[in-house]
């Protein structure tokens, strides 16, 4: 079976796919990544074999974008604007960008980019032919590849946060460049996302009208090493807490999102031993840190966080995933809308506290770190989402349920699915419905 995959330029987004691409090449079956240009050496990395022919809007310019139509409509609770949507240097006001120009100038070139990477996508599907086509939320090259030479296609989602979601926190962007319809497919709408692989567990559910496809989270946080002291066992008496933070978060919601600092501000003198993880930028920012805190650049989330008895983190679906993967408790403090929708839905499973970011002071972090450290509540429940996530089928086990789907096809441009013949053993499969 040939597999081809689609993923947008931000890395993160198609973390969760990575797994089942091991899986399905260990089962002898081929995939191939089509990516933009700045992500071959990233997937390479992850042992996927990259197809470099995507274009088009970059994803942070696309989420600061987002960022600034939140602020203008009232939507955006920060009190700083946020940063300019094309250089990321910080705004002094909402009018200094020019939204009406960069959508007279600007967005047609975009759009004619992300045209030619529609249009490589379709060519490599027609030339290649593959059986099934799997992308990320943020790359729809795939799905209209997959329409448009009547393969199966799935949406692979990368956390709590799904297809049917408010405008302002959308995560599947639409096609600015016409190209469904110049490809015969008329206008993109969601409801051409008939399916959706879902590695949440069930209470998590995002929110969807497709079919949902289940399966089991497994974390991928980059290949970059471990230091030794890093996985080492807590010490006797004190609770490990890690730190992780974006790797583009103060360039997508601005400086003020630069809560390192006050994090290890809140945490110095609770008693704990903290780890820090964090790009080679961010951690130079921090400059000396309090004792009892270690800073490890870039390590894997997944190596250092079990055993840990709580992470702090700022909502985005990685660490969200990886830490329900091991049981562990978090804090979230959000400056996003999506990540804020992430927080609040594991807060609201019992398993973390959320809180904006605006409102998270040393003193607030601390009073909720506190709580996750001594109410045993949060760990019993982040311990059951960890059960109900591993009762998920592996991606491994994935592959036989992947298979049937490649099998039942689809009818060209129509992207149903077929109804024929039963799944293999193991595969969970939902109906349509909006919670799950």
């Amino acid at each position: 079976m040939r597999v081809m995959f689609t993923v947008s330029s931000q890395a993160t987004h198609y973390s969760a796919m990575v797994p089942l691409g091991w899986a399905l090449q260990a089962a002898g079956h081929e995939v191939r990544v089509l990516c933009t240009p700045d992500q071959t050496a990233a997937v390479g990395r992850t042992g996927l074999l990259p197809v470099p022919v995507l274009d088009g809007m970059k994803v942070i310019t696309r989420l600061r974008l987002q960022a600034h139509r939140e602020a203008v409509e009232g939507k955006r609770p920060y009190p700083w604007p946020p940063p300019h949507p094309l250089t990321g240097e910080p705004l002094r006001d909402l009018a200094d960008f020019d939204a009406a120009g960069f959508q007279d100038d600007i967005a047609p070139v975009l759009a004619e980019r992300a045209a030619r990477g529609f249009d490589a996508a379709v060519a490599f599907a027609r030339a290649w032919r593959p059986d099934l086509v799997l992308h990320d939320p943020g790359s729809l090259e795939g799905l209209l590849a997959a329409r448009v030479t009547g393969v199966p296609a799935a949406l692979c989602l990368w956390g709590p946060v799904g297809t049917r979601e408010p405008e302002h926190m959308r995560i599947v962007p639409t096609d600015h460049s016409g190209s469904f319809p110049r490809h015969g497919q008329g206008e993109f709408d969601l409801d051409m996302i008939e399916r959706v692989l879902d590695p949440c567990p069930p209470p998590l559910a995002p929110p969807t009208t497709a079919e949902r496809v289940r399966f089991g989270y497994v974390p991928f946080n980059g290949t970059a090493p471990v230091p030794a002291w890093a996985l080492e066992p807590p010490a006797p008496g004190r609770p490990r807490v890690c730190v992780t933070w974006s790797t583009a978060l103060t360039s997508t919601a601005g400086p003020g999102s630069y809560l390192l600092p006050a994090i290890l501000r809140a945490v110095d003198g609770l008693g704990c031993d903290v780890i820090v993880l964090a790009t080679a930028a961010d951690a130079a920012a921090l400059g000396p840190v309090p004792g009892g805190v270690r800073v490890a650049e870039n390590a894997p989330l997944r190596a250092v966080l079990p055993g840990a008895s709580a992470v702090i983190h700022h909502g985005g679906s990685g660490s969200a995933m990886t830490a329900l993967w091991a049981g562990v408790p978090q804090l979230t403090t959000t400056f996003a809308s999506e990540q804020a929708a992430t927080g609040s839905r594991i807060a609201a499973a019992g398993a973390g506290r959320h809180l904006p970011g605006h409102e998270a002071g040393p003193h607030a972090v601390r009073e909720a770190l506190h709580d996750l450290l001594t109410d045993t509540a949060y760990r019993d429940a982040a311990a059951g989402l960890r059960e109900e996530m591993l009762a998920q089928p592996t991606p491994a086990q994935c592959v036989g349920t992947l298979e049937h789907i490649a099998a039942l096809g689809v009818v060209p441009g129509a992207c149903q699915a077929g109804t024929g013949g039963a799944p293999p053993p193991g595969t969970v499969l939902s109906s349509r419905s909006h919670s799950g």
